[in-house]
């Protein structure tokens, strides 16, 4: 099973270094980034090594991924909302995964990263938190470190 990713870039430094995951790019170029993963065929109670090996190679090759409910153009819920305006007013480049297009995904992403809500945010190849944890990061400014430490890595 292959994992399928849709992605806008954030700029043209952005490309795609991706084995398992297809990845298209629409004719315009938007500062945003929408990413759309889908398990098509695979179980939904445990994890795949396919999956496993498609979201391993979208953290590590990515510095900010957000598994969510909905996109960042629109969020499904009220803490992805808010970890999606937390990343806005930090301008900083980030995917999203929209968790609701696949059950596989879904409860895959439960089982990687031991943590039973959404969103999950993963900085520089590590689960950060959900959405309390950003809130406290950012207003701690540890969220500020953070992301500097991954975007200068």
């Amino acid at each position: 099973m292959a994992l399928r990713c849709n992605m806008r870039p954030v700029s043209a430094a952005t490309t795609s270094r991706r084995s398992a995951i297809a990845v298209t790019k629409p004719a315009s170029v938007s500062r945003n980034f929408a990413v759309r993963v889908s398990a098509s065929a695979g179980p939904v109670n445990g994890m795949s090594p396919e999956l496993k090996k498609s979201i391993d190679d979208l953290i590590a090759t990515n510095k900010i991924v957000v598994f969510m409910k909905g996109t960042r153009q629109f969020p499904m819920c009220g803490f992805s909302n808010t970890v999606v305006q937390i990343l806005n007013v930090m301008e900083v480049p980030y995917q999203t995964v929209n968790i609701l297009e696949d059950d596989a995904v879904r409860s895959g992403m439960k089982e990687y990263s031991q943590w039973p809500t959404f969103p999950q945010v993963y900085i520089n190849g590590e689960f950060f938190g959900g959405c309390d944890i950003m809130i406290e990061a950012y207003q701690s400014g540890e969220l500020k470190e953070q992301l500097e430490i991954a975007l200068n890595s």
